[in-house]
């Protein structure tokens, strides 16, 4: 009889110690668990960023492809506006109608030029003339159209620059 009083002790300390250990345990693995947590956060940040930079790539590789065949488009138009104005045919006029139309429903916009200051991404000066009409700088006179399609010039105009009529004292 005297060997049954000492086990509940020895069973109650095996069972705190099972206790501490999973209680370790458990701390351990919400340590683990944080980790992995901020390390798939860290991860998802880096997928988002990537399919971000992939979907910006496409975006401008879709915009060069566009703005690629708009600038044929534009010599096409500029083709037949010299064919319309020659040979002064409806049909010719009502089919630049459309291009131009088309043009302007992709989104490309035509520079505008006269009597605006003179801006070498925009412009293309091929003269320089003597005018009092414009302000010294600023575009007389547009020879052939510019176009800019998404803020981006297509194609710059071509245009002739005002500077101011020579005086008497300066002949």
């Amino acid at each position: 009889m005297t060997s049954d009083p000492p086990k509940p002790k020895l069973k109650r300390q095996k069972v705190e110690e099972r206790i501490a250990e999973l209680e370790q345990q458990l701390t351990d693995t919400g340590k683990t668990l944080e980790i992995i947590t901020t390390q798939l956060k860290y991860a998802k940040a880096d997928l988002d960023n990537l399919q971000k930079q992939t979907q910006k790539r496409i975006d401008d590789a879709a915009d060069r492809n566009n703005a690629r065949i708009l600038s044929q488009l534009i010599t096409i138009a500029d083709e037949l506006r010299i064919v319309a104005v020659n040979t002064k045919n409806e049909a010719d006029a009502m089919i630049l109608a459309k291009l131009l139309k088309l043009l302007e429903n992709e989104g490309v916009k035509s520079i505008e030029c006269h009597g605006k200051p003179f801006d070498p991404y925009k412009h293309e000066a091929i003269l320089e003339v003597e005018t009092d009409t414009c302000p010294p700088g600023a575009v007389a006179e547009e020879i052939r159209s510019g176009y800019t399609y998404k803020d981006k010039v297509l194609r710059a105009a071509m245009v002739k620059v005002a500077r101011a009529p020579k005086t008497n004292k300066e002949e």
